[in-house]
This record gives structure tokens, sequence and C-alpha cells, in this order.
């Protein structure tokens, strides 16, 4: 499969044209129609359709997006291991969703810089779905998540014990009221959530990042279930309670990697996580 061709299809799914697509990549028009030529010829399939309006995927181009998109990461991939920067004897991509970064992760970069000097570290934050599918596809080697969904043939070690705990800048407030904010931390603690508060109303403000959502009351005044290490400064400060009675849910952090993964290596980055996260929880 040629890697340019790929890039080639996947401009022209980004654009919707094949002319946006032949400015974009500094190529004619006539050079774009004719690596899709080859790869319909390699796949036996039309991939578009074209008309005044640009070009949209047939069946067969929408199906062909999502391995397109993997040809290139790996490629990517395989690039960037095989150039090794001078030095370093193995490379090593770690992904995170954004709310693991600060502190855990980048404690992790701090100890491995001086732990494992000889490996070269690539990162990366995404959303939690996208980064399991490219642990399982060999694009990231190990992702930290908050409570990932069960993957057949990936392991998830606990790195974290965490728990999302009721908090307001009202003590009069509660799950219920008015400026009550549902912070989404995802598919089972919205079922834990409603088996808890089966009466609750629906909320009038949802929020699906969680630093988002505490900045927002923070500002503004309200309640919500936070991460309670998040939570943790602004209750000493005061500028928080806990709402008193509600009950706390676990939200813990794992590394999520593959067995087919270089297990010395595997390990080595375990080792170092666990290291961050125990410094973490000492401060704490």
């Amino acid at each position: 499969m040629d890697i340019v061709a790929a890039r080639t299809f996947l401009e022209i799914v980004k654009t919707g044209s094949f002319i946006r697509a032949a400015a974009n990549l500094n190529i004619t028009q006539t050079a774009v129609s004719a690596r899709v030529r080859v790869l319909e010829e390699q796949l036996d399939r039309q991939l578009f359709i074209r008309n005044k309006a640009g070009a949209r995927l047939t069946p067969a181009g929408d199906q062909f997006l999502r391995y397109a998109t993997t040809l290139v990461q790996v490629w990517e991939r395989a690039r960037h291991d095989v150039a090794m920067p001078v030095g370093r004897e193995n490379v090593v991509t770690v992904g995170g969703e954004h709310s693991v970064w600060d502190p855990l992760l980048r404690d992790w970069l701090v100890w491995m810089k001086s732990e494992c000097s000889d490996v070269a570290i690539r990162t990366q934050i995404d959303v939690p779905e996208r980064l399991i599918d490219q642990v399982q596809e060999g694009i990231v080697d190990l992702a930290v998540l908050y409570a990932p969904p069960p993957r057949a043939g990936l392991v998830a070690e606990l790195l974290q014990e965490e728990a999302l705990v009721a908090v307001t800048t009202d003590p009069a407030a509660g799950v219920g009221a008015d400026d009550y904010v549902f912070v989404d931390w995802g598919p089972e603690f919205r079922a834990n959530h409603h088996r808890a508060f089966p009466d609750a109303p629906s909320p009038v403000l949802s929020i699906n990042h969680g630093p988002l959502a505490l900045d927002y009351i923070l500002a503004v005044g309200g309640s919500g279930y936070f991460r309670m290490e998040a939570a943790r400064p602004h209750l000493e400060s005061g500028r928080l309670r806990l709402v008193p009675d509600k009950p706390r849910f676990s939200y813990s952090i794992y590394a999520l990697y593959s067995p087919r993964a270089d297990e010395r290596l595997m390990e080595r980055v375990r080792t170092g996580l666990r290291a961050a996260s125990d410094a973490q929880k000492s401060s704490g």
C-alpha cells in the first residue's frame, strides 16, 4: 500500500475536494486523481463520488477511511522509531487523557529523565476512546486513563485509587439544586449517579470536562462531583466544602497496555508511573 496515496486520500476526505487537496499538498489535481485511481485499482472499489460540490466517500471509501488513518499513523510511528535519537536505545510512546498529565504524567516524565535516560519518549494527549484504539493497534505503547472500559487483549493495571466527591461553594446547596453542575465522568459514573440520585431533576448545566466545571463553580458558585485531589486545595483554602452525607464514587487511574508490547520496556515505564503515583500520594 502506497503511504503517499493514503495521505492523499485522507487530505481529500478532510477538504472534501480534489482541488483543495491538490492545493494543500502542493501537487496538481491530475496527480491527486492518479493517486486515488491507484488506490481504487488496488482495492477494486470506487472510493469517491465527485460532483460540482466536491467529493464524498462511497460506502467502500467510508470503510477504507479507518484503515487509511491507521496506515499513516503506523508509518509515522515506524519512521520515528527507526530514526532513533542519538544516544537512545529505545523509544516509547505514552498517551494520556487531559486530566492525568498534571501532575501524574508530568512527574513521570521527570522520573524517566532521571532513571531511564536511554529511552526516547513520545507523548500525546487525546480522548480515552481514541487512546484505547491506538494502544490496541500498537500506535501507542501505553495509555494512562481514568476507569477505562474493558477491552479484549489489553491489560489494565491500577495505578492510583481516586474518588469523586460532592463539593459546593454553598453549604445549603447540593445535588438537584439549580446551581448543581453535572460533571460527566463517563458511563460508570452516570450509572452510579443515577442509582444514588434516582429522583434528581435534569441538570441545568452539564460539562464533560472536570477542570472546566471546577473553574466554573469557583467563578460563579455551585456544586458538583470532582476528583478529590483536584478539589483538595480549594477545600483546604475554604473556597469549597464537602457536601455532607453524599456518596463518593471510585474514579481510579489505570495504565493500559498490550501484552504484545516489549515487556522489559513496559516494566520500566510502569515502574516510573508507580513511583510518580506514590510520590503524589505522599505529597497529598
